[in-house]
């Protein structure tokens, strides 16, 4: 089986220095590149599995290098930057990022963050039934099961789970949710977004007050988890 190639973007040596000694020790093919001009053009002539991006490039950001290669490909993309503002994450996931890591970050959670991400981008090889835990969603039957007992959501909570099982272990912005849920001119209606997602997570959490499977990334939106990894690594807040 050929390796997964990765590009690595990043203008600082030393982290591109650990992440390709990191990459390569998992078996992945790593190359890397400083600029976001190079990047472009590597993701053309090279067309990698993944590619990891930082925002701070010196020529262009990484906003407009994920938006200029969303342009022609769904290779999944994961942002590794120094900023922690939800604007920054926001903005990226927007542009077309898949994820967002803020420096520093453990070994661990990145490779967990790489599979979610590739596991997204063959989901077109999967069945119609996702299964994180308890929770068992038959997306062709649209029927939600928690622990064995079939679940009576609403019209908008089915279609906000969906959207989530969709998009499984990414985060998805409120206004992302909004769109996909409500359509075109109802994404500043995020008040009834923590409306609906109070509702939904009451019947699928044991402590809705302590999610065990919706997360939320404070300011920016939420993630269903996959069993690929625990949910010590995100925000349950």
């Amino acid at each position: 089986m050929s390796k997964l190639s990765v590009l690595i973007v990043d203008d600082e040596h030393a982290i591109r220095r650990f992440l390709r000694t990191s990459l390569g020790a998992q078996g992945y093919d790593v190359h890397e590149v400083a600029t976001g001009e190079d990047a472009i053009r590597q993701a053309v002539n090279l067309q990698p599995d993944l590619i990891i991006l930082d925002l701070g490039l010196p020529d262009i950001n990484g906003i407009e290098v994920t938006r200029r290669i969303r342009e022609w490909t769904h290779t999944p993309i994961v942002i590794l930057s120094v900023h922690d503002q939800d604007t920054d994450k926001i903005e990226a996931l927007d542009a077309g990022a898949d994820d967002y890591l803020t420096k520093p970050f453990s070994v661990g959670e990145l490779m967990a963050r790489l599979r979610v991400a590739m596991r997204h981008a063959h989901k077109g090889d999967e069945e119609p039934i996702f299964r994180t835990g308890n929770l068992s969603v038959d997306l062709a039957a649209r029927i939600v099961t928690f622990e064995g007992e079939e679940l009576q959501l609403t019209p908008t909570e089915y279609d906000l789970l969906r959207v989530l099982v969709q998009y499984a272990g990414r985060v998805l912005t409120h206004q992302q949710l909004l769109k996909e849920v409500r359509g075109v001119g109802y994404q500043t209606e995020t008040h009834l977004l923590r409306v609906h997602m109070s509702n939904l997570r009451r019947k699928i959490e044991h402590d809705p007050t302590n999610p065990q499977y919706i997360l939320t990334e404070p300011g920016v939106g939420y993630r269903l988890v996959v069993d690929a990894y625990a949910d010590e690594h995100l925000s349950n807040a």
